[in-house]
């Protein structure tokens, strides 16, 4: 109990655990909290295709982007962000256990860049692979996922409501180096054409909360896989019409003559 009661002096930023009186408390309504990816130049919600068990969604090179949290719950959630394998308010390498945004029930709202302050977010956008901010900060095994780790609150504890905004993130954290120690060198990543880029600063103010976790392991965890669109009309996960690439139709007689094979070396 010691180590619950010291964590929650730092619930603010780094939400703590407690044990729930009981597993009825539990929402039992299904998924607490609906990801989807907003194309912020389009202005559009990025469509979800599905392909061997995982979401994707086809990315645009350069453009905004924004992650949509909807809590469809009538309960207060803790989210925790993960964007390319990096929490999005700390910087840390992802972790459920750590910061995230609480959303109130039934509420939504756009997180569209990485957390900077307690005022202002580096923007999301689709950059080139070795352009990503994990990339660049020696973390580029997981370029291409974004995830979202959701808990319950343990309703016993009495909670601060907060004052403006019901978002929380610590100061930005600038440990990156630290984290990317021992990291897989950029060439043994997967092949991926698209990252998320650490934009322009833009204002976006959050206030800190305090929420308890009503468990140790989270109720969600979702996951959606995205990349450029032609890329990934190429590999057959998207309809190819409208993203630049035609699949190419295989034909018995393509014609010409049989050529040598390659030099051996």
């Amino acid at each position: 109990m010691s180590r619950v009661h010291s964590a929650t002096a730092i619930a603010v930023l780094l939400a703590s655990f407690a044990a729930p009186a009981s597993a009825q408390d539990y929402y039992r309504g299904g998924q607490r909290v609906e990801l989807a990816v907003i194309d912020r130049e389009a202005g559009d919600e990025l469509p979800q295709y599905p392909f061997r068990g995982q979401a994707w969604v086809p990315g645009t090179p350069g453009h905004r982007y924004a992650v949509r949290l909807t809590n469809r719950s009538p309960e207060r959630v803790l989210v925790v962000l993960s964007v390319d394998g990096v929490n999005a308010v700390s910087g840390l390498t992802a972790d459920a256990s750590q910061a995230g945004y609480v959303l109130e029930p039934w509420q939504s709202t756009d997180v569209a860049g990485w957390r900077k302050s307690m005022r202002d977010i580096a923007q999301f956008y689709f950059a080139d692979f070795g352009d990503s901010y994990a990339a660049r900060t020696g973390r580029p095994r997981n370029v291409g996922v974004i995830g979202i780790a959701v808990f319950d609150e343990a309703r016993w504890i009495a909670v601060p409501r907060p004052r403006v905004y019901d978002r929380v993130g610590p100061e930005s954290a600038e440990s990156a180096a630290s984290d990317a120690a021992g990291a897989p060198p950029m060439a043994s990543a997967r092949a991926q054409e698209l990252g998320t880029g650490h934009g322009y600063r833009e204002f976006a103010p959050v206030a800190r909360t305090g929420f308890r976790r009503a468990s140790h392991t989270p109720v969600q965890v979702t996951e959606v896989r995205y990349d450029d669109g032609a890329a990934l009309a190429a590999r057959g996960i998207i309809p190819h019409q409208g993203y630049g690439y035609e699949a190419p139709e295989p034909r018995a007689f393509p014609g010409g003559f049989v050529a040598d094979p390659p030099r051996r070396w």
